[in-house]
């Protein structure tokens, strides 16, 4: 019998492997919304997704993404401390936007 719990703890599970799969979208997003560094963004991941991001996870993702022209990072001082202030590029917006098109797409009823 299906329950209530059940269908939240499948739910759960389907956000943490979105969150997994789509890691790099999730960046984007979350960039694209507000210039910020690592420690905000994985603080941001877990109050939005309930997803704990490491360090180890987080910081080759953004390399990557840098390298792919993506994003752009500078160091700032921000709060006493010197900062990678990472901002996403317009190459970095457009891939964002086709992404979400593609899950939209996904994710609507089929009309054929």
């Amino acid at each position: 019998m299906i329950t209530q719990e059940s269908v939240e703890a499948y739910t759960s599970q389907l956000r943490r492997r979105f969150v997994k799969s789509f890691l790099d979208i999730l960046i984007l997003r979350l960039i694209e919304s507000k210039p910020t560094w690592g420690y905000d963004i994985i603080k941001e991941t877990e109050a939005q997704y309930d997803f704990k991001l490491r360090h180890g996870a987080l910081y080759p993702m953004l390399n990557e993404l840098e390298e792919r022209g993506l994003l752009k990072s500078t160091k700032k001082l921000q709060k006493g401390r010197i900062r990678r202030v990472y901002t996403i590029t317009p190459m970095g917006k457009q891939v964002l936007q086709a992404s979400q098109e593609f899950l939209k797409q996904q994710t609507t009823e089929y009309e054929g």
